[in-house]
């Protein structure tokens, strides 16, 4: 009776371990883990929208469904107090992380792929997602996708390191985390797929395509079972465009259009910057920044409108619907004034969140403004609606990046293939502008001003890695400086390991010496024997452990150097092993290889 009972515990013991191996084993376990993280992601996108709206329904009183951003008439002492109460309450937050364990930073999806091989926490995701849902449901200018995609690819990250997975299959899963986040969130797998490609892997390749889009499809389906998504743009907007056949005449004021969002999106940028220099010049204690950010937020939209607060999902509904005639020019203009400074200020004074829905709501009132601006813009086929779509998407690309992405969120959005043609073009135009002349989206603008040099996903994080004090020999041989050179000569005769590291009388390097030119420079000599110092080569020129492989081969070329001393600091000089160009070399060129097989999926 007893018998099965070894049998069945060898079974479920054996169980986690044979499923390692078939996620491992293969691209059909990678899929199908990518799908499961792909309906996860779709449930916590749902989530985490219901209790925003929850939030803010319960903060301004407004009925239930209805967007904070397209309300009217709300109570003025609420619009102004509501943003700092949230405020208030992320520096509680704060204040309770600083007396629990030693805060650490949270590391975003780019960064973890770009330097961490996707391993993120699931605990600092979920911070950033619970912080990302009072600054948005509070009515601070944020958008809700920087928490959906944290929390969704920390979830991803979480299963990939579960299941052992290699370095590249975690990098792709994290993508597909976040992938199904954006399919989720606008109800558009394409754009989720090509977010995961352009901004969070780094690379397109066929062994990513399959796990990616199966997470954005399943992302999709699911947040649409669980929340109602209305469309942004309506197809009978654009039936007049869709009927005019497009001329290449036709993109002329759509590149106009593209590169004033190239400038634009580089001042939003640089405003969120001026917001946080000024906050600490101020010396305001960190969590008080927040609540006086909402003071400053609330007081906008008590002098604007209410569209300046959260996302902006309703007042870009509003324009969306009725571009071009629901405002003056003048008011337009304002209100875009007003949301990039909401936005900035709320980001810069410590609201979590990012700028990719405020991006789309901004480039839709730029957009606006061109088309009723601009003369002579009825002459050509674009309608005020298309250059709404148009300046939504070339906006958002000069602060998130991503081109292919933003093209095929116009097309999902619209279904309209000559709209997606006009968008390609003032999209390309904006992203060149922006790499060229500012060279930084959002995300890696932030690395930037935290000292990392990252500028994408890709994955490098392998280089820092492949350190000096990895590839270095340890074992090396030393003489004094004052060693006679006979003496040397005795001791290292032809046929002896070629380079002699010098050091001084107090240990500190002080050059090389190759044997063969001793030996040549002693035969040469006339009369007394020339001195070792007068020997010695790259006095100044020595590599240190925590280099990596690329640093360390700038170093070879710029020295001329086949071998250079290691040191274990600038200062003490103290020699601690010997590096060779071309081990160097063979060790970087291996590594690379490695990684072009793991993009293309060669598993040999």
């Amino acid at each position: 009776m007893n018998a099965p009972r070894p049998l069945l515990t060898r079974v479920f013991a054996q169980a986690p371990a044979r499923a390692r191996a078939l996620v491992r084993g293969g691209e059909i376990g990678l899929v199908a883990l990518a799908g499961l993280a792909g309906c996860g992601a779709g449930v916590l996108v749902a989530a985490m929208a219901w209790v925003t709206q929850a939030l803010r329904e319960g903060l301004y009183g407004l009925p239930h469904g209805a967007r904070l951003s397209a309300s009217h008439d709300l109570p003025a002492l609420t619009l102004l107090l509501a943003p700092a109460a949230g405020g208030v309450l992320l520096g509680v937050l704060a204040l309770a992380r600083r007396r629990g364990r030693r805060p650490q930073a949270v590391i975003d999806p780019i960064e973890a792929n770009a330097l961490h091989g996707g391993r993120m926490s699931v605990r600092g995701s979920g911070l950033v997602a619970l912080q990302n849902v009072i600054s948005n449901g509070c009515g601070a200018s944020v958008g809700l996708e920087a928490g959906y995609t944290q929390l969704c690819a920390g979830l991803a990250s979480r299963l990939g390191l579960s299941f052992e997975l290699r370095r590249s299959d975690q990098r792709t899963l994290v993508g597909c985390g976040a992938a199904a986040a954006i399919a989720a969130a606008f109800g558009a797998p394409l754009t989720g797929a090509f977010y995961a490609f352009e901004l969070i892997i780094g690379t397109y390749s066929i062994a990513t395509l399959t796990p990616v889009v199966v997470a954005a499809l399943c992302g999709s389906v699911v947040a649409r079972a669980l929340m109602n998504q209305p469309a942004l743009v309506t197809v009978e907007g654009l039936d007049a465009l869709t009927t005019t056949a497009i001329t290449g005449a036709d993109t002329l004021p759509v590149l106009g259009l593209g590169l004033i969002c190239a400038g634009l999106g580089i001042l939003i940028m640089r405003g969120v910057t001026l917001v946080e220099a000024g906050i600490r010049a101020s010396r305001l204690p960190a969590p008080v920044a927040p609540a006086l950010g909402g003071l400053c937020v609330g007081a906008l939209a008590l002098a604007t409108s209410p569209q300046v607060l959260s996302g902006g999902h309703g007042a870009l509904h509003l324009h969306l619907d009725n571009p071009g005639t629901g405002m003056g020019l003048g008011a337009l203009a304002l209100l875009f004034a007003a949301k990039a400074t909401a936005s900035a200020i709320s980001i810069g004074s410590g609201f979590r969140g990012g700028l990719f829905f405020a991006s789309l709501f901004l480039g839709a009132l730029a957009g606006e403004v061109f088309s009723g601006s601009m003369p002579g813009l009825t002459a050509f086929a674009p309608t005020p609606l298309a250059y709404a779509v148009i300046g939504m998407s070339a906006l958002a690309v000069s602060v998130i990046g991503g081109p292919l992405t933003m093209t095929f969120l116009a097309l999902e959005l619209t279904g309209s293939f000559p709209i997606t043609g006009l968008v390609l073009a003032a999209v390309i135009a904006s992203s060149l502008t922006v790499r060229k002349t500012f060279g930084y989206s959002f995300a890696t603008w932030r690395f930037h001003l935290r000292g990392e040099s990252i500028r994408s996903a890709h994955d490098v994080g392998w280089i820092r890695t492949l350190t000096v004090e990895t590839l270095m020999r340890r074992e090396v041989a030393t003489v004094p400086l004052d060693t006679g050179l006979d003496a040397f000569l005795a001791g290292h005769p032809l046929g002896s390991p070629s380079r002699i590291v010098v050091v001084d009388g107090a240990g500190r390097y002080a050059g090389i010496v190759r044997v063969p030119e001793a030996h040549a420079a002693a035969r040469a000599a006339e009369g007394a024997a020339p001195s070792l110092a007068g020997l010695l080569r790259h006095a100044g020129d020595v590599l240190t452990p925590g280099m990596n492989a690329k640093a360390a081969a700038a170093a070879f070329d710029r020295t001329e150097g086949e071998a250079l001393a290691v040191v274990d600091g600038l200062d003490t000089r103290r020699v601690v092993g010997l590096l060779t160009e071309s081990h160097t070399l063979k060790r970087y060129a291996e590594e690379l290889d490695r990684q072009r097989r793991a993009m293309l999926g060669e598993t040999a």
